[in-house]
């Protein structure tokens, strides 16, 4: 499994810099691309502006600072619920009406739950965006249905997990894994939730939910675009603006505790092939103000890409090639950041007649290799120039633009943090790497989860999405 190297952020005008004119033609204008607004109405709502002028569209998210973090045993996977809920309508806007109205714009949209937000967007032509901005802050501030809707929408979600979880075996191993690494932290939850508690939920949980965490102050608008900040802040007031303002629950900080002692699980599923998935419990990224804790978090997204963050890197080398070969595949990557712990992540699935055991010594060995004998200046500034290179390219696009200023925003970060992110990279040294490699891979911050195969059902069908999936 590939895993390109995992930082999200970079802000174009510095990656154009860096890769020089032969990017200039596909990236917007550097000048342009810095031109980022942010202001906040008088009811807490945070506006962040991205103008750009290439083509006549335009990108309307609106990010709420919640997602299952927020959540509480019992009833996983509320937050995602409450996504779908939002689609059932308001005292103006019948259930499905929404939808139907966004694609009559000429305009595309969906919705999105993680673990520590849930976006609404919409993609339309830039001269409709009021259009999209009356919709969503309309529900933002309405959303209302009856019972026989959650009812309803509440099978589809459980069929989504079926699909999406239950039926596929790597799916249901990192559910166990991240259920198993943390102890204290709502990470140990997934997303979807557990079955159990989807069986159990009802309407005033999702109606709690929404009322407990969506409110002004606790959402951003971003609006990407062929746009001006002026007019964007004009008619967000106007739609936006009169929404009323709640207190908002305290959050407990749910730390978790320091592992002590190497974790391990077996995990039996159908499946053709085994897989092996390795966490190590590494430091996040919560500020850029110089520290250890930044140096270290910096050298191991590095670290993750001399590992895995090209074709050819030290995994697929020492893994997958040769007559001799031990897997089929071989990845790693670098939490980061997020509102919980962060791990990193080493995976791969066992070539034919090799076994989980003997894959899981020569990915730890590869890591060892690093913190003995460290990298070179060349495969150092290789990967560096890899990542700008990717980021480059998918920052071509009006929705990572518009998706990563509301992650930063949803983080707590700075809206620079692309530039600021790219800057610190640049500095990583070798030295620097190693010592990561040699400080945070020891078995007190490990969990192992094997997935053991199990034989195929070779008579059962696969499942069809289910009818109003948002994804």
């Amino acid at each position: 499994m590939k895993h390109p190297l995992r930082p999200r952020l970079a802000l174009i005008s510095l990656a154009l810099a860096l890769m020089g004119p032969a990017f200039a033609a596909r990236a917007a204008d550097p000048a342009e691309a810095a031109k980022v607004s942010r202001f906040t109405l008088a009811n807490g709502l945070t506006v962040i502006v991205k103008p750009d002028h290439r083509a006549p569209t335009a990108v309307q998210m609106l990010w709420v600072r919640v997602g299952a973090v927020d959540e509480v045993d019992g009833t996983s996977g509320v937050a995602h619920v409450l996504e779908h809920m939002m689609f059932k309508g308001t005292p103006e806007v019948p259930a499905g009406e929404f939808s139907r109205r966004v694609a009559a714009l000429g305009g595309r949209e969906n919705a999105f739950t993680g673990r520590d937000f849930t976006g609404y967007y919409q993609q339309i032509p830039a001269a409709r965006l009021e259009d999209v901005m009356k919709l969503e802050s309309d529900r933002f501030a309405h959303n209302q249905w009856p019972d026989e809707e959650f009812r309803k929408e509440i099978e589809v979600v459980k069929e989504e997990r079926r699909m999406r979880t239950e039926d596929q075996p790597r799916a249901l191993l990192h559910e166990q894994l991240n259920a198993t690494a943390f102890v204290a932290s709502p990470y140990h939850r997934p997303v979807v939730g557990w079955m159990s508690d989807l069986d159990a939920m009802t309407p005033v949980d999702a109606r709690a939910f929404f009322h407990q965490w969506y409110t002004p102050a606790n959402a951003a608008l971003v609006v990407a675009g062929d746009v001006r900040a002026d007019e964007v802040q004009r008619l967000a007031q106007r739609y936006y603006g009169a929404i009323p303002s709640r207190v908002l629950p305290a959050r407990k900080p749910r730390e978790e505790p320091p592992q002590a002692g190497l974790r391990r699980i077996e995990f039996k599923a159908p499946a053709e092939q085994a897989y092996l998935a390795l966490a190590f419990k590494v430091p996040q990224l919560t500020s850029f103000e110089p520290s250890p804790v930044l140096d270290d978090v910096l050298a191991l997204t590095v670290l993750a890409a001399v590992l895995d963050g090209y074709p050819g890197a030290r995994l697929e080398r020492a893994l997958t090639q040769g007559p001799d070969r031990l897997a089929d595949s071989a990845g790693a990557s670098n939490g980061l950041w997020g509102r919980g712990p962060q791990l990193f992540m080493l995976d791969a699935v066992p070539a034919p007649g090799k076994t989980s055991a003997q894959v899981e010594a020569a990915l730890r060995a590869e890591v060892a290799r690093v913190a003995r004998d460290g990298v070179n200046e060349a495969e150092l500034n290789r990967v560096k120039t890899q990542w700008v290179a990717g980021e480059v390219y998918k920052l071509d696009s009006l929705m990572s633009q518009a998706r990563e200023l509301g992650s930063v925003w949803a983080l707590g970060l700075p809206l620079d943090a692309g530039d600021q992110l790219i800057q610190r990279l640049r500095a990583v040294t070798a030295a620097q790497v190693q010592a990561v490699a040699a400080r945070y891979f020891g078995d007190d911050q490990l969990t192992v989860a094997t997935l053991v195969p199990q034989p195929l059902d070779k008579n059962r069908k696969p499942r069809t999405p289910p009818a109003g999936s948002r994804h």
